[in-house]
């Protein structure tokens, strides 16, 4: 059995706090939590520790940094996540972004790509075309987001499912705060104007979708390959929704490893 993460609290500028999980050794590889953050740490990050040191902070408003209610724009996110990675990976890193966290993923690479080794993206929100919706995530029930997305929803609702720790009332206010914090930067069609900047990413990308991804459309990763500047790969997630780590952790670990190696 894997040890539990190292976790660490840090203070960034203006005062706003955030969980760190590490694991493993070896050269950094920075893991962006999805839709529903990083509740709890995910099976796929213990696969990608097993040969390298995986940094995983808390991005604003969920699950271990509560506060985001200043961060207005875009540009806002995309200043606190760059606080958040200098704090925790001021050296250059591999990053991978899942989801929501794939979003911001893409848009450090394109402001700050001299940080960034190699880029991988499971699912990004960042655009949006008329022709091929994104689903409109927040008509949804919160019972129905295990089946929207997620393969084997018992894993969704295991990643999700309150800690022993917390109290009901208070995992039900973290919660809709993550998804408060989500609807702040994607709300309401997922269009973050990341496709005009696209342009600026110049390191190697790898575009992972699940084959059954009934939130993002597997055929925006050509969309987003042709947008890159640098080399981009494209590969299908067999088995798996929009959360395919969550679904297929063994497999995602494998394509990112192989990838990035």
């Amino acid at each position: 059995m894997s040890p539990a993460p190292r976790e660490d609290m840090l203070t960034l500028p203006g005062g706003r706090t955030a969980r760190v999980w590490e694991q493993g050794a070896g050269e950094p590889i920075v893991f962006l939590g999805g839709l529903l953050g990083l509740p709890r740490w995910p099976q796929v990050l213990t696969e990608l520790a097993r040969s390298r040191r995986v940094i995983a902070p808390s991005l604003p408003g969920f699950h271990g940094c509560e506060q985001f209610r200043d961060l207005d724009q875009t540009l806002d996110w995309i200043s606190a996540v760059l606080d958040l990675l200098d704090a925790c990976a001021p050296e250059p890193f591999d990053l991978v972004g899942a989801s929501l966290g794939g979003t911001l993923a893409a848009e450090v690479a394109a402001l700050a790509g001299s940080r960034v080794r190699h880029l991988v993206l499971l699912a990004p929100f960042g655009m949006f075309r008329a022709e091929e919706p994104v689903t409109d995530f927040w008509a949804q029930r919160r019972g129905a987001l295990a089946a929207l997305c997620a393969e084997r929803t018992e894993a969704f609702e295991a990643f999700t499912a309150r800690p022993d720790e917390v109290d009901e009332v208070e995992w039900a206010v973290l919660t809709t705060r993550s998804l408060e914090a989500t609807a702040r930067l994607l709300w309401p069609i997922g269009d973050t104007g990341l496709a005009r900047r696209l342009h600026r990413i110049h390191c190697p990308t790898l575009l992972l979708w699940g084959d059954s991804d009934r939130v993002v459309p597997a055929s925006y990763a050509k969309h987003f390959a042709e947008a890159i500047a640098g080399k981009a790969q494209i590969q299908s997630i067999e088995a798996a929704g929009h959360l395919a780590e969550i679904d297929q952790p063994a497999r995602v670990a494998e394509a990112v490893l192989r990838f990035i190696h």
